[in-house]
């Protein structure tokens, strides 16, 4: 049995991760008979926001603890994440990936990474182990990455330019498919980026699922 590690970025779409992506993401790995273990950095996130109204709220609140709602408890501290101690990796979307874990919801092509996060990534990189990178989450791969990487935000040219300013190959890709690049062992789909329905973001979850397993 595979063992692959799941950074999460919070809960909730708008300051977290994204919760159907995530749930996705942990279905698909059981379906497809691997285990898998919940990490989050235990930082203050950016903001709270209020899902039903969208504005922002004057809280505070902890990725941690917020990401733990949707492993139902079983998380760890990403400090603890070993990347010998697992196969590969993968990071579901929503705009904590862009704010939590990075910042290039507010800087674009200037921003930067949790340098937790970054270790990590990097060590599962240099393992030769894949990792895959759903919905904005993807942004993060060039400010990661030392080589240009083949990946894909669906089709936001605005987005699109900002990675490949960064050095990115990206390819535009529809909600159902996903791009894999081989020689950095990277898989990406767009889910939410283009999805209109949990039904559009499963079909390409599923399938990076799959392509992440076959390249561990």
């Amino acid at each position: 049995m595979k063992k692959v590690a799941v950074i999460l970025s919070g809960c909730g779409v708008y300051d977290g991760a994204e919760i159907h992506e995530s749930v996705l993401t942990l279905l698909h790995l059981e379906l497809q008979h691997a285990s898998y273990q919940c990490f989050a950095p235990d930082v203050t996130q950016h903001h709270v926001i209020n899902h039903l109204t969208g504005e922002e709220m004057t809280e505070q609140r902890n990725v941690l603890v917020e990401a733990a709602r949707i492993a139902r408890g079983a998380i760890k501290p990403l400090t603890e994440l070993v990347a010998t101690d697992f196969d590969a990796l993968v990071l579901p979307g929503g705009f904590g990936a862009a704010k939590n874990l990075s910042d290039f919801a507010l800087q674009g092509a200037g921003a930067t990474v949790l340098p937790e996060l970054k270790r990590c990534i990097q060590a599962f990189a240099a393992a030769d182990k894949p990792v895959g990178f759903i919905c904005i989450a993807p942004a993060l791969i060039p400010l990661i990455y030392p080589q240009p990487v083949s990946l894909t935000i669906g089709t936001d040219t605005d987005t699109a330019a900002a990675l490949e300013s960064l050095g990115a190959q990206h390819v535009q890709c529809q909600v159902q498919d996903i791009v894999v690049d081989h020689q950095a062992k990277v898989v990406s789909t767009p889910a939410y980026m283009l999805a209109q329905s949990v039904a559009e973001a499963n079909s390409g979850i599923k399938k990076l699922i799959a392509a992440l397993l076959e390249l561990a």
